[in-house]
């Protein structure tokens, strides 16, 4: 027979629903050994789906289930002609060879239903090849998270005890007490912070507000930088609003310590030409992989960080830029919707997520005396407060005011003049406390530093 002649049967295995059904009539008991592993839409036959439906509703509502009361259960349910009625029930509980393989029965139906899924992505894939709608790119990496997707869901995680949780809680905290220095966190490389912080735990989302100017981006590039040179792992930053090269050309004045007009310019004194060698030298060791995609999505960002080996932290400058997946015309539910699909992803890939937001021009509104940004000034969403783990905020007083007008106290050290120092307000923290972190700031060289490394240089 020739291959074009050949009707190829979707994977199925219709005596292990048959089976699997029949342990639960049986033994109702048995929806405790597997309860969660299957969904209505792993059954190929609809009369086993309506079945399934029916047996989850008597069992949620703990309702005797055997063939009778399955069968009255259905006509209630004005599925009864559907099913085969009194005399399939019947037969599915009597062909059960032992309800005590329920749980093999399962994973039978759960793998063929995978395979299905996995055909069926198949095909929107080959479809999507076809018709040519999207940039190729976009249509391969819509190819990826289909794949991705079904890899991703085809696990099912089971009730724990506690006592078997506390045991591993305890012997993080052994190997914690014992290894001080090498905490399984991510440090931001600033003393100060990561002592309010307790570091930045693995999945977790973070965000960092300002209002325009404030030095956000040469914040989290600052963390960045320090993060892959001190861990040895890879940083991915999504630079949706600078190019790579002004990205980096920022990195190099903050690591050379070279005034950012002068590398613009291109007024380099020999001394800044040496610099500038020493921390190529350095950053080329690191893995730091930048993307500057206009207007990215979650999709695309995930199928491009799955290519990284040895992924330590992402960066993402900044979440008002990025594109939604979805069709919502209303931009705040579009973020929201963005923000919780970011928390997902720092999850899903076990690092934490540091993102850039802007804030609204609240701040502006208030008074004179305080102009310090809180959580109600975050932009667009008030599902990024929600969907954070933690919240920080970069305040300079000189943003907002001449030098000259904030006076220094008497025999206060020069470095905390407000023209060099600024604020990190942490508003939300979900694994250490809140409060407010003064750094210092080197605007000329887009850096900020801890003091105490300041007054020791």
């Amino acid at each position: 027979m020739e291959d074009s002649l050949v009707v190829k049967q979707m994977p199925v295995a219709i005596e292990a629903e048959q089976a699997f059904l029949g342990s639960i009539i049986r033994k109702p008991d048995c929806f405790d050994a597997v309860g969660g592993m299957l969904t209505v839409e792993d059954f190929y036959l609809e009369e086993h789906k309506y079945i399934y439906l029916s047996l989850v509703k008597m069992y949620t509502e703990s309702r005797t289930i055997d063939p009778v009361t399955l069968a009255n259960a259905l006509v209630e349910s004005g599925i009864k002609d559907q099913t085969g009625g009194i005399q399939y029930i019947a037969l599915l509980a009597e062909s059960v060879p032992s309800a005590a393989n329920v749980k093999d029965y399962a994973k039978i139906v759960k793998d063929k239903s995978t395979l299905r899924r996995l055909i069926t992505a198949c095909d929107e894939i080959n479809k999507d090849a076809y018709e040519e709608s999207a940039p190729v790119r976009t249509i391969i990496d819509n190819a990826e998270q289909k794949i991705f997707d079904i890899s991703n869901n085809n696990d099912t995680k089971e009730l724990r005890h506690i006592s078997d949780i506390l045991h591993n809680v305890y012997t993080e905290l052994e190997m914690s007490s014992e290894m001080r220095d090498e905490k399984k966190g991510t440090k931001t490389g600033f003393s100060g912070l990561d002592e309010k912080l307790i570091e930045m735990g693995k999945g977790d989302f973070i965000i960092v507000g300002a209002r325009p100017g404030m030095g956000k981006t040469s914040f989290v590039l600052n963390i960045g930088t320090n993060v892959a040179k001190k861990t040895k792992k890879a940083v991915a930053i999504f630079s949706l609003e600078m190019s790579c090269e002004q990205l980096v050309t920022r990195v190099i004045s903050s690591e050379a310590m070279i005034d950012s007009q002068s590398l613009r310019t291109g007024k380099l004194s020999t001394e800044d030409w040496e610099n500038i060698a020493g921390v190529i030298s350095e950053l080329s060791g690191c893995d730091i992989y930048v993307d500057d995609t206009s207007q990215i999505g979650v999709t695309e960002m995930r199928s491009k960080l799955r290519r990284v080996q040895n992924l330590g932290l992402v960066i993402i400058d900044y979440i008002g830029l990025m594109q939604s997946n979805t069709n919502i015309d209303n931009r705040a539910q579009q973020v929201g919707e963005i923000s919780r699909n970011l928390k997902i992803m720092a999850k899903d890939f076990g690092v934490p997520i540091v993102c850039c937001a802007q804030l609204n021009r609240g701040t502006e509104a208030r008074g004179v005396t305080n102009k310090r940004p809180t959580l109600a000034d975050l932009r667009d969403s008030g599902s990024i407060e929600q969907d954070a783990d933690i919240v920080m905020f970069l305040y300079r007083d000189t943003y907002y005011k001449d030098i000259g007008a904030t006076t220094e106290k008497e025999g206060e050290a020069p470095i905390e003049d407000t023209a060099n120092t600024a604020e990190v307000i942490i508003a939300k923290n979900r694994h250490g406390s809140v409060g407010n972190v003064k750094m210092g700031w080197i605007g000329q060289f887009t850096k900020f530093r801890t003091l105490e490394d300041i007054r020791e240089s």
